[in-house]
């Protein structure tokens, strides 16, 4: 949270939204007052988002659950009435995959398919709820068909449709019918267990859900690189971008960082917004010192 601009923690039960607004409600009377909240962690339900919102501070929102997101952007009203700002897909996937499609998508002139690709370092260590997320996208039904891609840094790559919230967010905000991300991890033996596990519906079962999410917490076998690419395609028209970096979590980071910093400093408007429909944040990958490259 920040206050007075300055950052502080504040231990707060995100299950509980009624004290989570009486604690909005102390911090907003010290000096300098309350001014936004960074969740990084997933909260039940859009309780939280809402008490920020009715209270006129500003949310920028990490996750990348869709229907949490989904739930956070039907209270754009709310925000609008207080003249509040939140900021959702923030990260890199959602978030500079959200950009990159908005690259390709303008470079067609209005795409009809877009394609994301992304591909994860299985060495890089994350927080629970990402963990927690990961094991619960395996155990989804198999909708679409692989693709192979190549990546910057990782040659081509084989990788599965997976239920990123980006995909969902862009059909909306890009006007785009037809958005597939797909997922591939550093490590190919291991990304082809585990999709065989997925596609055998094995990842289903709670007991192999559990296994997989201890595993992803202890066992870390590839790198801690990543690649993320968009595809836009209309008519005979095909435009692509890719970029690739280290440390997922770093970025994510970084990204939510930059993002808060424009909604302090003002040039970010009322309502709910989702990370691309956001011109003065389009350079993001600039900023952190990632290369896009046009690809093809």
């Amino acid at each position: 949270m920040l206050t007075g601009g300055r950052s502080r923690g504040v231990r707060i039960d995100v299950t509980d939204p009624a004290a989570f607004g009486r604690t909005l409600d102390e911090l907003r009377q010290e000096p300098g007052g309350l001014t936004a909240v960074v969740l990084c962690v997933e909260p039940p339900d859009a309780g939280i988002a809402r008490a920020c919102l009715e209270r006129g501070i500003g949310l920028v929102d990490v996750g990348a659950t869709r229907e949490l997101l989904d739930g956070t952007a039907a209270l754009d009203d709310l925000a609008h009435s207080t003249g509040a700002t939140a900021v959702l897909s923030v990260g890199v996937a959602p978030g500079l995959t959200n950009l990159l499609a908005r690259r390709a998508h303008e470079a067609v002139g209005g795409a009809e398919r877009i394609d994301l690709t992304v591909l994860l370092g299985a060495g890089e260590r994350h927080g629970a709820d990402a963990v927690r997320w990961t094991a619960a996208g395996l155990a989804e039904p198999v909708t679409g068909a692989p693709g192979r891609y190549d990546l910057p840094g990782y040659g081509a790559r084989t990788a599965h449709p997976f239920p990123f919230s980006d995909q969902h967010t862009l059909r909306r905000t890009l006007g785009v019918p037809e958005v597939t991300t797909r997922l591939a991890l550093d490590s190919r033996p291991l990304t082809a267990a585990l999709f065989a596990l997925r596609r055998t519906g094995s990842a289903r079962r709670p007991a192999v859900r559990r296994l997989l999410t201890e595993a992803f917490r202890r066992i870390h076998l590839g790198g801690d690189g990543f690649a993320i690419r968009a595809d836009a395609v209309r008519g005979t028209r095909h435009a692509a971008f890719a970029l690739a970096g280290r440390e997922q979590s770093r970025i994510t980071g970084l990204t939510a960082a930059h993002t808060t910093r424009a909604l302090l400093t003002g040039p970010l408007p009322p309502g709910v917004h989702h990370l691309e429909t956001l011109p003065h944040l389009t350079d993001l990958p600039e900023r952190l010192d990632l290369v896009v490259h046009r690809v093809g």
